[in-house]
């Protein structure tokens, strides 16, 4: 019997790319300073590089060979016309700016050499091995402004000293300082810029989440680039619209509410004046059923859009709730100290009503905790239940979707609690999840952005 190979069972390898993107910029900001960054800094190096390669090198090679040249001549007049060393010091001094000493009977050592500019000695060395063709080192001088140059002759060392700019130019730092600071002035106009652009993006991102959450207080004005403003103006549109429809459907359903209450209330008052009878109390518990089922329609389409949030303390928000539950006795807070939070506090207490109901009604113990993360809170609630099916979570959440098939009023309402309970959740930027209780039932699972 074959096996499978063992890297078919081996995670797949993450491609190069993949790994790039993992350290590239997520904003729109940062990209696009990168877009601009990169391509500038690459070419800059490349000018760098043809610098240095055809014009630096090129340079300090031939001040480097006018020096050893110079150097070559002195030893070779020394050589030749000792009784003249002074007359040939002096003319060096004045003619070629060269500072020259004699030590006789000396003998050269590397001993107390000072080193010298590490990108030009190489240079000089090559050519003074070239033109010399004498024992020599080559070490800095005085305030390192001077390069000292000593030279075994067989009478003695010749030390002959150098201003560093006859070996040395120093157009090459002015040049890579003058392009890294137009590189750096370059790239910070490009970040003012940049940001300037990325502002009109994000007011209006900031805009459709505050709108998402119900919070219709942000102005939001188009400005920024000819798409962003469009954008805006179309965002705004929609607002507009979105307004209107809400506006309508709350004029409606006031009206709808209205009139269906009216033949109710007409309906409960004839059946107060008959005889109480097993009819009459039947049709009195489908009046109520009616009653409640109309309630929990226009709870779920009215929404709570038009309540100010405000900032309160959640273990209160919490105790208040629990407190005014039916059955409460078997509910458990477990929350330490106060969390403040910023919400809408009818809705977020119906919001809490319909998910600690929940656990009542299907449990016997209901845990309640909170805590408070980086950015968010959690509020937990579990409970013993006999809890859902991981198959039907997210159905639950669904308008008039219930678990139990016959509808019956004793065991739930009309498939809305959940419903009701996830939109006022989203509507203040959180989120409510299902998952197994330790309890053994449900676990419930709120969180809000702290």
């Amino acid at each position: 019997m074959s096996s499978a190979p063992a890297d078919s069972r081996a995670a797949p390898r993450e491609g190069i790319g993949a790994r790039i993107k993992r350290y590239l910029p997520r904003t729109l900001e940062g990209r696009t300073i990168l877009i601009i960054v990169v391509p500038v800094v690459i070419a800059q190096l490349i000018t760098v590089y043809i610098f240095f390669d055809r014009h630096f090198s090129t340079l300090a090679v031939d001040l480097a060979r006018a020096v050893a040249g110079d150097v070559a001549m002195v030893v070779d007049g020394v050589e030749r016309e000792p009784r003249n060393r002074a007359r040939i010091f002096a003319d060096a001094a004045e003619t070629l700016e060269l500072s020259i000493d004699f030590e006789p009977a000396a003998t050269l050592s590397s001993e107390g050499v000072r080193p010298w500019n590490p990108l030009i000695e190489p240079v000089l060395a090559t050519a003074l091995e070239e033109r010399v063709g004498r024992p020599f080192t080559i070490g800095a001088f005085g305030d390192d402004n001077w390069v000292e140059i000593r030279v075994q002759l067989p009478d003695g060392v010749l030390d002959v000293r150098s201003p560093q700019r006859r070996v040395f130019s120093y157009t090459a730092f002015v040049f890579i300082l003058w392009l890294v600071g137009a590189s750096l002035l370059l790239t910070w106009i490009g970040v003012i810029f940049m940001r300037n652009q990325v502002r009109p993006i994000r007011r209006l991102a900031q805009a459709a989440e505050s709108f998402g959450r119900g919070d219709d207080s942000m102005k939001l004005r188009p400005a920024g680039a000819l798409e962003v403003r469009q954008a805006a103006a179309a965002f705004i549109v929609m607002r507009d619209r979105i307004r209107r429809q809400i506006a309508q459907r709350t004029e409606m359903l006031a009206g709808v509410s209205h009139d269906l209450r009216t033949p109710l209330t007409r309906m409960k008052l004839q059946l107060a004046m008959l005889d109480q009878d097993d009819e009459t109390i039947g049709l009195n518990a489908d009046v109520t059923e009616m009653e409640n089922m109309i309630d929990a329609y226009l709870t779920f389409v009215r929404g709570e859009g038009g309540e100010t949030p405000q900032r309160v303390d959640l273990a209160a928000l919490l105790r208040d709730t629990i407190e005014g539950l039916p059955g409460r006795q078997a509910i458990t807070l477990e929350m330490e100290g106060s969390v403040e939070i910023e919400v809408r506090p009818v809705a977020m207490r119906r919001c809490l009503t319909n998910l600690l109901g929940n656990a009542l009604r299907y449990g016997g113990t209901v845990r309640v905790s909170a805590e408070r993360h980086l950015h968010t809170v959690t509020v937990v609630i579990d409970d013993d239940g006999p809890g859902i099916p991981r198959e039907s979570r997210e159905e639950v959440f669904r308008p008039f979707v219930r678990i139990d098939p016959s509808r019956n009023p004793a065991t739930g309402g009309v498939g809305l609690g959940l419903t009701i309970a996830r939109d006022i959740a989203h509507g203040h930027g959180g989120a409510i999840n299902l998952e197994d209780s330790p309890l053994g039932g449900l676990r419930v699972v709120l969180t809000l952005p702290a």
